[in-house]
């Protein structure tokens, strides 16, 4: 009767259609420029002459920008509505685009830092807003479906950024990297005025007096929730997802051209057909959840991602010799089949992390959304790139897996 009564409610609440579709846009936008990361990484080792290690500060100042601003960017939002956290995070990401013009001419990496940084936390305040805002906009029984249609698109912007990023910085040796962020930063404006002008419904949700009365302070709520094995459990996994995912995404390219597969606008080309594999994987696991429980699903694909990360270590290693079989693209091929396997850890384990907690859910959200901090997982694999050898940093995205694998087996029992 349940699952009839969803499939009979509408996606989107009538007259919120054009907002959905704005808030789906943002998306795109911060799903476009973390993807660039991936792909600037290693434009950066070549223009500026940085080893991996020095270029994973380009993650690591990013994802930080993420882990401070998550709660200023809430108590902002509380205060200034959803539609005031959005306009300000595309004010601080164009502010952040704008300023790689100056910044390109001096030439070095730390005035980089400084503009991804301002990017980073405008794209903080992006996703803290339009995340829940999505869910809102429409009967609570298609809020899940209405979420995962917007982060498809968020892999849509994903998918998009290697390509053109990569293929425009990769082509030429004078390519001006404040190109795209200039134009970046003219879409994010208009963007923003579109915002500032449109009438977006503001959603005022009912309070759950007798649980937040239970909990006391936002102290006692946060003392809550660590004393809540469950919930700590899933933090921990979502955190190690971020290290495994983001962690891959920035080594990829760096791998495929230091094993000497493919030249750097190749792997571009690559890893956004992988993004978009991760984007299928997405709406495929969405479709999945239909008849199978998100804890089973989550367990099959964390089983299939340790799988595939064994797999490119032992292929890596075999392959080590330089043999010019096609077999050496294994490695990259069963990378593909890990990009098809994580595409619904975020949400998944995002929503069963949260179940049940009552009133402690939107403490239980900003510590959730603290978790792409796990990006600066990508310095240690750099380290150990630069130290060891191109194969050995998978170990890094290997352990994070298997956290999730052993979150997924404690939601399972938890049925």
């Amino acid at each position: 009767m349940e699952q009839l009564k969803r499939k009979t409610q509408p996606l989107v609440g009538k007259g919120y259609m054009l907002p959905f579709i704005l808030v789906t846009s943002l998306f795109f936008l911060w799903g476009f420029a973390r993807a660039i990361l991936d792909v600037l990484n290693k434009h950066f080792q070549t223009s500026l002459n940085i080893s991996i290690t020095e270029s994973a500060l380009i993650q690591v100042t990013t994802y930080l920008g993420y882990f401070l601003m998550a709660i200023p960017a809430g108590a902002f939002i509380n205060k200034y509505g959803y539609r005031g956290g959005v306009v300000f995070g595309l004010i601080l990401y164009a502010i952040g685009a704008f300023l790689f013009i100056p910044v390109s001419s001096i030439g070095t990496l730390n005035p980089y830092l400084v503009a991804l940084f301002i990017i980073a936390c405008g794209l903080a305040f992006l996703e803290t807003s339009a995340n829940p805002y999505s869910t809102e906009l429409g009967p609570q029984e298609t809020a899940t479906s209405r979420l995962n249609l917007s982060q498809s698109f968020n892999g849509l912007g994903s998918g998009l950024a290697p390509m053109l990023i990569g293929g425009f910085l990769f082509t030429s040796e004078d390519a001006d990297v404040s190109l795209p962020y200039t134009i970046m930063g003219v879409l994010v404006v208009v963007v923003a005025i579109i915002f500032s002008f449109v009438k977006l419904p503001e959603i005022h949700h009912e309070e759950e007096p007798e649980a937040l009365k239970s909990k006391g302070s936002t102290m006692e709520n946060l003392k809550a929730l660590v004393s809540n094995s469950y919930f700590m459990t899933g933090l921990l996994a979502l955190l190690a997802y971020e290290v495994s995912e983001i962690s891959i995404n920035s080594y990829f390219v760096n791998f495929t051209t230091g094993m000497g597969w493919m030249d750097a606008a190749t792997s571009s080309y690559i890893l956004s057909f992988s993004l978009i594999i991760f984007m299928g994987g997405r709406f495929l696991g969405s479709w999945i959840m239909k008849y199978v429980p998100a804890e089973r699903m989550l367990l099959y694909c964390s089983i299939g991602s340790v799988v595939s990360i064994i797999l490119v270590i032992l292929t890596g290693i075999s392959e080590a010799d330089e043999t010019v079989s096609w077999t050496k693209y294994l490695p990259v091929i069963f990378l593909m089949c890990n990009y098809l396997c994580e595409a619904i850890m975020f949400p998944t384990i995002f929503s069963l992390a949260l179940r049940n907690l009552g009133g402690l859910t939107k403490t239980a959200s900003s510590l959730l959304m603290m978790t792409p901090v796990g990006g600066c997982g990508f310095l240690l694999m750099g380290y150990l790139a630069d130290s060891t050898t191109l194969i050995i940093p998978f170990v890094i995205p290997l352990i994070g897996y298997l956290i999730v694998l052993f979150f997924a087996k404690r939601a399972l029992r938890k049925i």
